[in-house]
């Protein structure tokens, strides 16, 4: 399994014979380098996508058109694009697992926003989320863009997650304090990888708190475009 960071909370994750995008933001995202773009997509099979926010979707339409990917998230985003966009999607909910290949992801819930901007205001297609992506034996827990929450245990108890793909860069999300709270208080992590955070200045720009709270805890900080083999 090789999971590659992207920058801010965009993730290329090859698993189980799967290339999985998750919420790609690259054109414009300022610690990406957009020379790069063509490696980072390459063979993708799916695109995953947390919530609405540009910074998590703004490229994903691209991306689909060019490579064939299928968009898979929120049923009511992903009935949108399939309806105004003619794009290829698979639609469901949170508690629903879908198949990709031997890779099974389960939506889950996280407290946040969502909205992306149409040509009279915001248009607001579902909700936020968060997901369980189980293959080669191991699941990750992808947080999306979240608060703390009580929910999180019972999502350990569900599915025992040993990676853990958190959001920690505060103001938008769970700050470093608050991502290493939710892992310890409701998971049992073997790797954490923190993300949201150091793309631009209002963000954390070190996890140096989280790596301090989690002793006994592999904490990755990740680098754009190195893979991290887990």
């Amino acid at each position: 399994m090789k999971v590659i960071w992207l920058g801010h909370g965009s993730f290329r994750i090859e698993i189980d014979g799967q290339v999985l995008l998750i919420d790609p933001w690259i054109t414009g995202n300022p610690v990406f380098p957009e020379d790069r773009r063509a490696e980072a997509i390459e063979g993708v099979n799916h695109i995953l996508l947390t919530h609405a926010h540009s910074d998590h979707v703004a490229d994903c339409r691209d991306i689909a058109r060019e490579i064939g990917a299928t968009l898979v998230g929120q049923y009511d985003l992903m009935g949108y694009w399939a309806e105004h966009e003619e794009l290829t999607t698979i639609g469901f909910n949170k508690g629903g697992t879908v198949q990709l290949g031997n890779v099974a992801v389960t939506m889950v819930h996280a407290v946040h926003s969502t909205s992306f901007r149409g040509p009279d205001g915001p248009i607001v297609p579902g909700t936020e989320c968060g997901f369980m992506i189980s293959g080669e034996g191991r699941t990750i827990y992808v947080s999306g863009d979240t608060d703390v929450m009580a929910d999180m245990e019972i999502f350990n108890d569900l599915h025992r997650p040993d990676i853990g793909i958190l959001c920690a860069g505060g103001h938008f999300t769970m700050d470093m304090k608050r991502a290493a709270y939710a892992a310890k208080k409701f998971f049992d992590f073997k790797v954490v990888i923190p993300c949201h955070y150091r793309t631009f200045p209002l963000l954390e720009q070190s996890a140096e708190a989280l790596v301090d709270a989690l002793p006994g805890v592999d904490v990755i900080e990740p680098e754009v475009m190195e893979a991290i083999t887990l």
